[in-house]
């Protein structure tokens, strides 16, 4: 019975890709770059509780929104196909019931966030709730669906900035934080969609790796060094200080070394997803010097 429990709890495990790390905490990145680049910050610890909660919440159930869509087309893809609604290890009922219970504890966090900031999150949450519910099928009928994405991720720095804050007036300071996740969202993700660029074609299905064709590559380093210099516009007028820059240099450099790396490695799941966990690093490494900064 407890082997039959603890291998359930494996599935959903799976399902939630809380088995894998990289994906939430790529999420919460950009929601702390928000929280300590605000006038106010450091941010309260209630806030930030609140906003990785909130986190894990969401990206689970754009995680569950994306199986859901896609549960045909996984069986057909080498990297997804035994996601445990492709191989039949969750029913489509479960999901669908996994699904709302995650959306009403997201709404729930909403809920808990102080007053003063409470009906402009509700406000940005509902708003972000289309996206994040229609990405999945972006893929079906965009060349571009990894801007979809982008701009889910987006909603990660305001909901977290009008928390802290009870409005959206941080001029240039939010409006290139927001952008910089934009362009760094669009940069990792079509890294991640080369992955399954051979079975995307056979099956009919668009990327921005496949519409970029033989420029993917360019276009990631672009995307990078865009969210550097905006997010380096963004930190000095937050004002911080000396302390930051040194990390930011090193994860520009850095960000600049994965695309060169990947001109060098064959593409591939292993590729993809090791570039993945080091955009995960990098952007840490910035919000470490984001939080230094802020402290000293």
């Amino acid at each position: 019975m407890n082997n039959l429990l603890t291998e359930k709890m494996k599935y959903y495990f799976q399902l939630l890709r809380w088995n894998k790390p990289s994906g939430r905490l790529i999420l919460l990145i950009p929601a702390g770059w928000a929280l300590w680049l605000t006038p106010s910050a450091p941010p309260s610890l209630f806030v930030m509780g609140l906003i990785i909660l909130g986190g894990l919440f969401v990206s689970g159930a754009g995680c569950v929104a994306n199986d859901i869509w896609d549960r045909k087309f996984d069986k057909k893809v080498t990297r997804t196909k035994e996601r445990p609604l492709a191989n039949g290890k969750v029913s489509l009922k479960k999901a669908l019931i996994l699904l709302i219970s995650l959306l009403f504890l997201s709404l729930c966090i909403v809920l808990l966030i102080p007053t003063n900031s409470r009906n402009l999150c509700l406000q940005l949450a509902s708003l972000s709730l289309p996206f994040i519910l229609l990405y999945p099928s972006a893929k079906r009928w965009f060349k571009y669906p990894q801007l979809i994405l982008s701009i889910c991720w987006g909603f990660s720095v305001l909901i977290p900035w009008a928390a802290s804050e009870s409005s959206l007036g941080g001029e240039i300071t939010l409006l290139f934080c927001w952008l910089a996740t934009i362009f760094w969202t669009f940069g990792f993700d079509t890294v991640y969609a080369m992955a399954d660029e051979i079975d995307d074609k056979a099956i009919g299905l668009n990327s921005s790796a496949i519409s970029l064709g033989n420029k993917s590559i360019k276009a990631v380093s672009l995307c990078y060094f865009i969210s550097s210099c905006l997010l380096a516009i963004a930190a000095f007028k937050a004002n911080l200080g000396l302390i930051y820059w040194p990390f930011w240099f090193i994860s520009t450099l850095g960000m600049q070394r994965e695309v060169f790396l990947l001109s060098s490695r064959s593409k591939g799941i292993e590729t993809s997803g090791l570039h993945f966990s080091n955009q995960v690093r990098l952007g840490s490494l910035l919000l470490f010097g984001m939080i230094l900064s802020k402290i000293f």
